[in-house]
């Protein structure tokens, strides 16, 4: 079997459609998929910009979040079959921790890892694969691969806080609208938003986020005293994505205050805080996917999420042939979470 793929064959440059690529012998633990949806999320940008350091793996495929049809599996999966609808997911649940696979190709070997996405077919391994909830189309299950997991574990996990609290969400793409929806689900009073995106705040606003802050604005933190009545917050998830924006949502703290950040800053650069704010209270704490269980979450929250919400958190999708446009798209902050069709249901 041959198929086509969208390739990182050197950082900094647009991905590379490769086709006649050729499917490997399965190996024990590795799953054959054919990829129906596939979701792009801000690391797999930063792995194209070379962002995340120097990428010994080139060339090698790229993407950690779909909804796939099993087409075959290799030896000892038991967790799924041929037939089965599945989320694909970088968080590893049940089942064979296998290796990725490589494949030979017109441009020679190519790399992957445990998950990849950004093709018609992907060989993965049988714990990145979560069962579909019949609740759920292939659509919206992608945003199970990554956006819902560690957005909502962040929220269920890392953060102790009670009705009363005073809660933000600084960043609003896929990660942190999904970390919104989880602390509206327990109806805090007060939820402020943080974004530069107009059109994403207000989204925000219309989920039930109390009050929405345009973090670019020079005032920004003093809209947020004059809200909060210069109390500040108690708890406070970032998802924006660099060093600066961690900063900036340590200082929205009141001195008791926690921040609980996902982000995955450029490689080499530091975040900077005044150590008189930890001993007088405050802490900060990044997160590993939410410590999010994907298959538990992934079956507690299918039938509670409004599969219209997760809908409006997407683009519409785009074609694979087109996914370095809707990387673009997603790195110039025009959709939440950016979707690719790569094929239809059959």
């Amino acid at each position: 079997m041959q198929f086509t793929g969208a390739v990182l064959t050197q950082t900094g440059k647009p991905l590379a459609l490769v086709s006649n690529i050729q499917v490997p012998r399965l190996g024990r633990g590795q799953v054959l998929v054919k990829i129906i949806y596939t979701g792009i999320c801000h690391s797999q940008l930063m792995e194209v910009q070379g962002k995340r350091g120097e990428d010994r793996w080139l060339p090698h495929f790229l993407g950690h979040e779909a909804t796939a049809i099993v087409i075959d599996t290799g030896q000892d999966v038991r967790k799924v079959s041929a037939g089965d609808k599945v989320v694909l997911g970088w968080l590893k649940g049940k089942g064979i921790d296998a290796p990725g696979a490589k494949y030979n190709s017109p441009i020679g070997t190519i790399n992957s890892g445990g998950v990849t996405t950004f093709s018609e077919y992907s060989v993965v391994s049988e714990n990145r694969c979560y069962l579909l909830p019949d609740s759920l189309n292939m659509q919206t299950g992608v945003l199970f691969g990554c956006a819902l997991p560690t957005g909502m574990g962040m929220v269920q996990n890392q953060l102790p806080y009670t009705p009363d609290s005073r809660i933000g969400v600084f960043g609003l793409g896929g990660i942190g609208m999904s970390a919104l929806m989880a602390i509206l689900q327990n109806a805090p009073q007060q939820v402020v938003v943080f974004d530069i995106n107009n059109d994403k705040l207000a989204l925000a606003r219309k989920m039930g986020a109390s009050v929405a802050i345009n973090s670019g604005d020079t005032d920004w933190l003093q809209q947020l005293d004059e809200y909060t009545q210069q109390h500040k917050l108690d708890y406070i998830i970032e998802c924006a994505g660099s060093c600066r924006t961690i900063e900036m949502a340590f200082s929205a703290l009141n001195r008791r205050g926690k921040c609980v950040f996902a982000s995955h800053p450029d490689h080499g650069y530091k975040i900077c805080i005044d150590p008189f704010e930890l001993i007088s209270g405050k802490t900060i704490e990044g997160s590993w996917g939410g410590k999010a269980n994907p298959e538990t979450l992934l079956n507690e929250q299918a039938g509670q999420t409004d599969n219209e919400l997760l809908i409006k958190l997407m683009s519409s999708p785009y074609q694979l042939e087109n996914i370095n446009q809707a990387m673009q798209d997603l790195a110039d902050s025009k959709v939440v979470r950016a979707m690719v069709k790569v094929a239809d249901i059959r």
